[in-house]
């Protein structure tokens, strides 16, 4: 496992890697980050520390730490004295998470654009096919590992440090609105379409229209799950 966001995630795991390197911490971290992306522990739940570490049948601490981590990246919330739970889902949170994605998104997308190699493109284009067979298989868990390997390889192209590490917080945080409800096949379409124009303007060297395509996609994966949660 990649404890950076070198593949798109800190508890992000392929499920062909072995977990034998984690630590307890990365363990308890990565399985309460999948049980919170799939609705497992929902937005609001206590999450008692007793409870996760009879649950992943571990001790306290390296359950502690797990909770750390996830706070790190605004999934828990901690209460001094009270204990920590999921943190809420709501339209303000939702639309603050995306405006800073589509800040720190574009700047990265822009420079991938002109620095673009064959070899980005192929694996970018590798994990978007994946993510789409994936959703059509309903594996949406390795759904989503492809969808972050699509995205992750374009914004490591940009050769920033920093621009993948400062995208993870509201991303990991934009993941948990984008699985609160399963796509329908028009919500897919579109969505692949979108993904399809980023990869093409970025293999073109077009910083300006891989820029748009980005923000096209952004806003309108917002809107959508806006549209959702009004329901």
């Amino acid at each position: 496992m990649s404890t950076s966001p070198t593949r798109g995630g800190y508890f992000e795991l392929s499920p062909d890697n072995s977990t034998a390197s984690r630590t307890l911490g990365e363990s308890a971290a990565a399985e309460l980050h999948r049980m919170i992306l799939a609705g497992e522990l929902p937005a609001g739940s206590p999450l008692r520390l007793t409870d996760l570490a009879a649950h992943l049948d571990m001790s306290p601490m390296p359950v502690r730490d797990a909770l750390r981590r996830l706070e790190a990246l605004g999934l828990v919330e901690i209460i001094p004295h009270k204990g920590a739970k999921v943190r809420e889902l709501s339209e303000a949170d939702l639309r603050d998470t995306y405006e800073v994605r589509i800040d720190l998104e574009s700047l990265a997308v822009g420079r991938a654009a002109l620095a673009m190699d064959a070899d980005v493109a192929a694996r970018a284009a590798t994990a978007l096919a994946q993510h789409e067979e994936l959703l059509e298989r309903g594996d949406v868990e390795r759904a989503r590992h492809a969808h972050t390997e699509f995205h992750f390889a374009i914004y490591h192209a940009s050769g920033s440090r920093w621009l993948p590490r400062a995208i993870e917080p509201v991303w990991q945080n934009s993941e948990r609105y984008r699985f609160a409800s399963t796509p329908d096949a028009e919500r897919r379409r579109l969505s692949h379409l979108e993904h399809q124009a980023i990869l093409d303007a970025c293999v073109a060297r077009e910083p300006e229209r891989a820029i748009a395509a980005l923000r096209g996609h952004l806003e309108g994966a917002m809107t959508r799950i806006l549209a959702g949660m009004a329901h």
